[in-house]
């Protein structure tokens, strides 16, 4: 059995700027928007949701499978996934175009502006998924996370077609996407990810209402920012996780797809989801602590001991059965 993450590929180019974008900011003056800020710093670093996923689950020791494309510009990347216990073989390489680009600008209060790039990411539609699972056998779920939308519209049919469990997780292409594809990339999920204001997006979009989309998905995971992640399902009741205690922010960027990957581990190990979800919830807080999406670190006995800072010890001894 495998785990089959499929997203954009991307390398982040993070700024910081020491002062609120609201302060420049004319409201009835944002039809002629045309400013820039004056960052003090840059730090380029690893990206992309699907390796920003596929990272976390292999800092718990899972060997989960990349699906995704990228350029020629991948090697070094590709060295690093691999040194963290990442299958980069079935990523698909472009012979004409470079690797995906985000580009964010983050000020004092956690706002950011940012810009992303394609690139190789368009050739995502190239991919199948089906000699992916001849090659690492038959997937306990495939994510499918924000990417090339007609790539996300092809593994979702093909796991609809072929019978994979998946997971729907458009994030980011929710704000560019119509009813109809949201509406394609969602129906029949196992679970779908969103945070809160994109559930809002999602029921605004497709039309649908909080228990249509329950209608049509197994589970949703709705994350909450601080505050922490509620889970809703048609048949359980609403579950509530408060965020990780004693978390000192530093950058926000990568924390959803940290969360997605703890939640992923959880389920894989067959937790529960309030379990998954505080392993998710331990996992974000590492990568709020750090500027990238894949510069933390930690043994199993430090998670362990945040689990059961943040959760109490049943949680930590529970959890701890399925780490180093």
């Amino acid at each position: 059995m495998s785990l089959l993450i499929a997203g954009s590929i991307a390398t982040d180019h993070l700024m910081t700027f020491q002062g609120k974008f609201e302060d420049s900011l004319v409201v009835e003056q944002l039809d002629k928007l045309s400013v820039s800020f004056l960052v003090e710093d840059l730090e380029i670093r690893r990206g992309g949701v699907a390796p920003n996923i596929c990272f976390g689950l292999g800092q718990l020791g899972l060997r989960p499978t990349l699906v995704g494309a990228a350029g020629e510009d991948f090697a070094d990347y590709r060295s690093w996934l691999e040194r963290h216990g990442v299958d980069c073989d079935s990523v698909h390489i472009s012979d004409s175009k470079h690797t995906a680009r985000f580009v964010c600008t983050t000020d004092t209060t956690m706002a950011q502006f940012a810009s992303f790039y394609p690139g190789a990411m368009s050739e995502a539609r190239l991919i199948e998924l089906a000699p992916i699972v001849a090659r690492v056998g038959e997937p306990d779920y495939v994510l499918i996370g924000a990417d090339d939308p007609e790539g996300m519209l092809r593994h979702t049919d093909e796991c609809r077609q072929r019978g994979y469990a998946f997971i729907a997780d458009p994030s980011q292409q929710l704000a560019f996407g119509e009813g109809d594809l949201i509406r394609q990339l969602i129906e029949g999920a196992t679970l779908l990810f969103s945070n809160e204001y994109e559930s809002h997006l999602i029921q605004s979009k497709t039309g649908w209402s909080a228990e249509d989309i329950l209608d049509r998905v197994g589970t949703q995971v709705i994350t909450l920012g601080k505050d922490g992640v509620r889970i809703v399902g048609r048949d359980q009741q609403t579950i509530e996780v408060h965020a990780a205690k004693d978390v000192h922010a530093v950058e926000p960027t990568g924390v959803g797809d940290a969360f997605r990957a703890g939640f992923l581990a959880g389920v894989d190990w067959g937790l529960s989801h309030e379990r998954a979800a505080q392993v998710g919830c331990t996992l974000a807080a590492y990568v709020v602590e750090t500027v990238g999406t894949q510069e933390y670190t930690f043994t199993p006995d430090q998670f362990l001991s945040r689990v059961h800072d943040s959760y109490g010890s049943d949680a930590a001894l529970e959890i701890g059965k399925y780490l180093g």
